[in-house]
């Protein structure tokens, strides 16, 4: 196994086992977070052909799919994957399910209109890995990138912080502030359009929507 296959353990981790306990999460939490999707995407017109990367079990490109958007699904995890596929059937929706890795995408340049990517940023622990992804994904896209990741101003950051000096473990979460955020946006042609918070400084859960700058590269 490479270094760079073990960069990050969200590149691993995801067997069998560990994607279907990733599927069972509190219905509270899951709402509001499909209500933070949506918030995000709604400056998506819902003619677009989304991406949906990773799709983990697919519960983002169903709910999206419902609403109806096109959805395309892809993921590292053959497990996830399978999942993603059953619930895609499951729900009468119609879209391709494919294994891609998000920081080498074989996707032509502009293949989708629109992307999303949520609950995956979090997992990089280096600016190297974080604008290799951004690139990519900004690279596949003709308009908007919507991007999850965990803020590092949120009073759920500093429970972990507290959590960790006092020894009850330490988070593999890493937290990145907008500002940081845009500078890999802007490095691949692309402006902040908005960005959305679950809970404003209470959850560090915020989802960004990136647009293709028409100023770049001029």
């Amino acid at each position: 196994m490479t270094q760079q296959t073990v960069a990050y353990q969200g590149r691993v981790k995801y067997t069998e086992a560990a994607a279907k306990r990733y599927q069972v999460r509190k219905t509270g939490k899951h709402l509001a977070e499909m209500k933070l999707v949506d918030r995000a995407c709604s400056l998506i017109p819902k003619t677009h052909r989304v991406l949906d990367v990773p799709c983990g079990g697919g519960r983002v490109t169903v709910h999206l799919g419902l609403q109806g958007y096109k959805m395309a699904s892809a993921d590292l995890s053959d497990a996830m994957l399978a999942i993603t596929r059953e619930n895609v059937a499951k729900n009468g929706l119609k879209g391709t399910v494919e294994k891609q890795d998000i920081e080498k995408l074989t996707y032509a340049d502009q293949h989708f209109d629109s992307l999303i990517s949520f609950r995956l940023f979090h997992h990089f622990p280096t600016p190297e890995i974080r604008q290799r992804a951004v690139s990519e994904l900004c690279r596949i896209t003709k308009h908007y990138v919507a991007l999850s990741y965990f803020s590092s101003a949120s009073v759920t950051l500093l429970k972990r912080s507290l959590r960790a000096a006092l020894g009850k473990g330490k988070s593999d979460k890493h937290h990145t502030p907008l500002s940081e955020v845009k500078s890999y946006f802007a490095k691949a042609g692309f402006r902040l359009v908005k960005d959305f918070a679950r809970t404003p400084l209470i959850h560090t859960l915020h989802v960004a929507v990136f647009e293709r700058d028409p100023k770049a590269g001029k």
